[in-house]
């Protein structure tokens, strides 16, 4: 089938348009409907693949690759339970299927279920010991429950064996807590020697390979490779830099107006939302938060951006130009909502942290619709923070970072909205600078707890003991680790980053030279 080869070749579009003629003539066709369910995946219309995955199975009721395709695609829609069952379905149809295991673990991670992560993905690789995917994926499991050393040891393995294996290097790097020594620098140039290599394998070895020569001290030749990956990464992307910069203008505008607040005053007392741009410490906040007996931490959850998103389809208008229509009973409804997306995270706890990128742009609606809620600014010095973002390659949701000037526009951003959020809710925004954190971290911890309503535990000053699920975040193996006060780097590379100063200094966001 012609519409098959071409999602086979990597060619979804044409595939599409091949498969839609195909399927005019045989609408009622499982096969083509499968396809073009593949098709539309990787064009990432994920509402189309599971339209197309839905359909097919109501002719294939027992196909476990389609409970796969659905299943996925429910969950790249926000309906995590509804793809889940999916997975675990295909799990019961194919136990023998090492895609079907890991496709359950990958659904299994964000919802906390660590140790069935870890059971699901060695599954996988009893069935495919090859399965590089599923070693990788354990890996970072391993990590994010605090098996720190098991997880460099089976990368190291992997990495004995596969030298060239991005993925693995990758996942050593993310792990912050390992130091690369000169073996491995000529080991990443031997693998970016492969011409063989993807545009997109070479740049993530270009991340590892600048992270290793830092790590010898080769700080030159590193800024050479960050500039070099990151401006490829760049041309990779699609962002609308002017549609964001007007976003957060419009909020600015929108919430200096009066704005209705939902009624019951003590909805959301359960919710601490934790706001800041990537590489800022918002892990280690959280970690040192759900350290507390009472605070359960939920890691990335999307749940407010969601609620968000769902009322913009509502009233067919864009985020935040229905703001001033909502009425006070709206934002109630949302509210309670929102609680009841997010209940599985009280189960055992009365509160829990909400840490998401976007929860800095939406913390306005979050206190709008959960008036008793506390949100924590999280933030690091500004050349610190832009310059960790530029360091690390994101898998998603920061396209922002591979530019430094746009790096910059970002984190301008960033700080003119959280101030006003501060100035706007000074009883329920809290202000935490990382640097004050690592000097003074009783001072601060008990102030953070204070503002949180939460008496003081000591096991918040212990928070590296803490035994709960990380995600698998950059900083999942560094909060596992006491505070350590020799994190920053931008020392290193001198007038490299001179253009970056200079746009801060201008923005008033650092001082300048004596």
């Amino acid at each position: 089938m012609r519409g098959r080869k071409e999602v086979q070749s990597g060619d979804a579009e044409a595939a599409l348009r091949t498969l839609t003629s195909a399927l005019a003539l045989a609408k009622d066709d499982a096969e083509i409907t499968r396809w073009m369910g593949i098709a539309a995946q990787n064009l990432g219309d994920h509402a189309g693949a599971a339209d197309c995955f839905q359909r097919a199975l109501d002719a294939l009721p027992d196909d476990a690759d389609l409970h796969i395709g659905l299943g996925v695609a429910l969950y790249r829609t926000g309906r995590e339970n509804d793809g889940l069952a999916h997975l675990q379905r295909a799990c019961e149809l194919a136990p023998d299927s090492a895609a079907a295991w890991y496709n359950l673990a990958e659904g299994l991670w964000p919802l906390d279920h660590a140790n069935a992560v870890v059971e699901a993905l060695q599954r996988a690789l009893a069935i495919d010991p090859s399965n590089v995917r599923a070693r990788v994926g354990l890996a970072r499991a391993q990590a994010g429950i605090g098996r720190i050393d098991a997880a460099v040891s089976d990368l190291r393995e992997l990495l004995r064996r596969r030298p060239d294996c991005a993925e693995a290097w990758l996942a050593l790097a993310d792990l912050k807590t390992v130091v690369f020594d000169e073996q491995d620098v000529r080991s990443l140039e031997r693998s970016l020697a492969n011409r063989a290599f993807s545009p997109d394998m070479r740049i993530r070895f270009e991340f590892v390979l600048a992270h290793a020569l830092e790590d010898q001290g080769d700080y030159a030749r590193a800024f050479d490779l960050l500039e070099h990956a990151n401006a490829a990464q760049r041309k990779r992307v699609k962002r609308n830099a002017a549609g964001e910069h007007e976003r957060v203008e419009a909020i600015l505008r929108v919430f200096a107006e009066p704005v209705a607040c939902a009624p019951d005053t003590e909805l959301g007392h359960e919710v601490i939302f934790i706001a800041s741009l990537p590489r800022s410490g918002s892990t280690l906040v959280e970690q040192i938060l759900a350290s507390h007996p009472e605070v359960e931490g939920a890691n990335e959850i999307k749940d407010v951006g969601r609620v968000v998103e769902s009322e913009t389809r509502r009233r067919f208008s864009s985020f935040p130009l229905w703001v001033p229509d909502a009425t006070a009973q709206d934002w109630q409804r949302l509210g309670r909502e929102y609680l009841e997306c997010t209940a599985r995270w009280r189960e055992h706890k009365p509160r829990f942290t909400d840490k998401n990128l976007l929860n800095w742009t939406l913390a306005g609606a979050a206190l709008s619709m959960l008036p008793a809620a506390r949100v924590v600014i999280v933030r690091r010095d500004p050349l610190e923070t832009c310059l960790g973002c530029y360091r690390q390659w994101f898998d998603q949701g920061a396209e922002f970072s591979y530019d430094l000037d746009e790096m910059a526009d970002m984190y301008i951003g960033f700080w003119r909205l959280t101030r006003f959020w501060l100035e706007k809710f000074p009883d329920r925004v809290f202000d935490l600078e990382y640097e004050t954190l690592v000097a003074e971290p009783e001072t601060t911890i008990r102030r953070l707890l204070d503002f949180c309503g939460l008496p003081f535990a000591p096991a918040c000053l212990a928070f590296h003991r803490t035994e709960r699920t990380v995600l698998s975040t950059p900083s999942a193996a560094q909060v596992r680790q006491p505070l350590r006060r020799d994190t920053a780097r931008a020392h290193h590379y001198g007038d490299r980053l001179e253009p970056l100063r200079r746009r801060l200094r201008a923005a008033g966001l650092m001082h300048e030279p004596r």
